[in-house]
């Protein structure tokens, strides 16, 4: 991996969690941390798969070490980045990259964290109890995510990055 790509993982990941603590929408009992999705999206169009999902597993690990993030952001963050660099690794479509993240988070996530809720941190909720929040949050940092991915791919920096990122 070379030192651009991993200087750029880092940039996401202070971003995510200096945006994490200071951005975030109360949505029922949970609260939405938007900038998490955002960068998830910023890091499926300009970095790939294996290195979206290290920077939020990352990012994930220190939001909960911090107290910004519960044991949910990792399920919560992970899959969405997961979904969101597949889909625009296979399309080369910014918007299919916020798809795969409102799909990722908002859908598959949502219903893998409530076993996981209930196996790490002993709370027992109904299936759908999980998908409101997490539907909010990740469309809302998708959406900002795609604008800013957009704006980015037009500028020489990424430009000039990206033939050497993949």
């Amino acid at each position: 991996m070379s030192i651009r790509k991993m200087t750029i993982m880092a940039l996401l990941v202070a971003i995510a969690v200096a945006g994490s603590t200071f951005v975030s929408i109360p949505t029922g009992i949970a609260r939405a941390y938007p900038i998490q999705h955002a960068v998830n999206v910023i890091g499926a169009i300009i970095l790939g798969p294996v290195p979206t999902v290290l920077v939020a597993f990352v990012t994930a690990i220190i939001r909960i070490f911090t107290g910004t993030g519960s044991l949910l952001a990792i399920p919560g963050s992970v899959i969405g980045a997961l979904c969101a660099a597949l889909a625009y690794k296979y399309s080369r479509k910014s918007w299919l990259a916020g798809f795969g993240e409102v799909f990722g988070t908002g859908i598959l996530a949502s219903l893998i964290a409530v076993p996981y809720a209930k196996l790490l941190m002993e709370t027992s909720v109904a299936a759908l109890f999980f998908m409101p929040a997490f539907l909010t949050s990740s469309t809302i940092g998708a959406i900002l995510g795609v604008m800013v991915a957009s704006t980015l791919r037009k500028s020489v920096l990424v430009k000039s990055f990206n033939s050497s990122l993949y």
